[in-house]
């Protein structure tokens, strides 16, 4: 429920698109309004999620999210629009920073992986979800009418979430978890530097990733002149992918490594990129769309875990912060630089470059990482 009004953006951009009269890279700016705005409002999450409570900042990213969402809804332009959808993703930033250390705390360091590609299932949920429904919704009233049912709905089990959640910590003090006694209270220098390189590894990944499959309605209807919702379709492939990526990332990394599961997932990811580029609408698309879905969400799982392994219990909110603010704000720019490569130069050379760039950055961090190990 948390990200579900935020994945309604993309299935429904053609149509958004064809009733605002955007361009690509104003398309592009609607998707980087929201990222940029995700992305930034995780940096004090873990701050406000101490003072505040988290409760109430779980509450803000559920409910508080559906109040804007009804908002863009009932955007007059698309310069309104833009702007609430900077609101819903500065209210929805608080979510992450504060729930990977929870549940990672409640489980043992050798399932942590597992169980936080567990937890990654809900929010892949819907993603591949919302392009079925938005569209269906859309297909008799309208992009707006999904966003304003949807989020009425959300706002509904926001609210009883939070009664849920009080009666919780009243009766099993939920929230009282113990410290992880695995992690060192100073972890040396060279654990910083990998950890540096590894965040690097792990921003770009998401980053690149989902700012193309962002597109991927657009140039189905667009460029393989296909339906709407054949568009929106693309989607639910690539989000269906994360069904199954998040808990077995999460076994691959605890199995054979962190590291080394990285460093081959993202590796495999920017030629998938590239082949978009050379595609028809077939099978072969729903294969790519797949295979880059599980690459994007075999990585998320592994850079929480990463970080809560390496990072001490009292700066995790900070580094998670870091992470989400990288990967979703990151997102975000390179949206609104491949909306302007797409009018210049077509889809085909706006993959390719996205797809040359994430190999170049992956390379690079193979390379110090193994540097390091040695």
């Amino acid at each position: 429920m948390h990200h579900l009004l935020g994945a309604l953006l993309t299935p429904l951009l053609p149509f958004i698109r064809d009733d605002f009269f955007l361009d690509y890279t104003q398309a592009g700016w609607l998707l980087s309004a929201y990222s940029w705005a995700y992305g930034i409002s995780q940096l004090p999450a873990g701050y406000l999620a101490s003072k505040l409570g988290l409760r109430l900042i779980m509450t803000i990213g559920i409910s508080g999210v559906a109040v804007v969402g009804i908002l863009v809804g009932l955007s007059p332009s698309y310069y309104v629009m833009a702007i609430f959808l900077v609101f819903l993703g500065l209210l929805g930033g608080g979510y992450h920073p504060s729930s990977a250390p929870l549940v990672s705390e409640l489980v043992e360091p050798d399932k942590r992986g597992v169980v936080l590609g567990i937890h990654q299932v809900g929010g892949t949920t819907s993603f591949f979800l919302s392009p079925l429904i938005a569209v269906g919704i859309a297909t008799y009233f309208g992009w707006r009418g999904s966003f304003i049912t949807l989020a009425i709905i959300t706002l509904v089990f926001g609210l009883v979430f939070y009664i849920i959640l009080g009666r919780w910590d009243r009766k099993k003090k939920f929230y009282r978890v113990q410290p992880d006694s695995h992690v060192v209270t100073r972890p040396a220098a060279s654990n910083i530097r990998k950890l540096i390189v590894f965040l690097i590894l792990g921003i770009s990944s998401y980053a690149f990733i989902l700012a193309a499959v962002s597109f991927l309605p657009l140039f189905a209807v667009d460029y393989l002149n296909v339906s709407e919702g054949a568009g929106a379709a693309l989607l639910t492939i690539v989000h269906f992918a994360g069904l199954l990526a998040g808990p077995f990332g999460g076994y691959l990394s605890d199995r054979f490594g962190i590291v080394k599961v990285m460093v081959i997932t993202v590796l495999v990811a920017g030629p998938l990129i590239y082949l978009l580029s050379l595609v028809s609408y077939g099978w072969v698309i729903y294969f790519l769309s797949f295979a880059i879905g599980m690459s994007m969400y075999i990585a998320m799982p592994i850079v929480e875990s990463y970080i809560i392994g390496y990072v001490p219990e009292q700066r995790r909110s900070r580094f998670l912060g870091i992470y989400y603010f990288g990967s979703r704000g990151g997102s975000g720019a390179i949206m609104l630089v491949i909306g302007y490569f797409i009018d210049k130069f077509g889809f085909g050379a706006s993959f390719t470059i996205v797809g040359a760039f994430l190999t170049a950055v992956t390379l690079g961090c193979m390379g110090l990482l193994w540097r390091r190990r040695k």
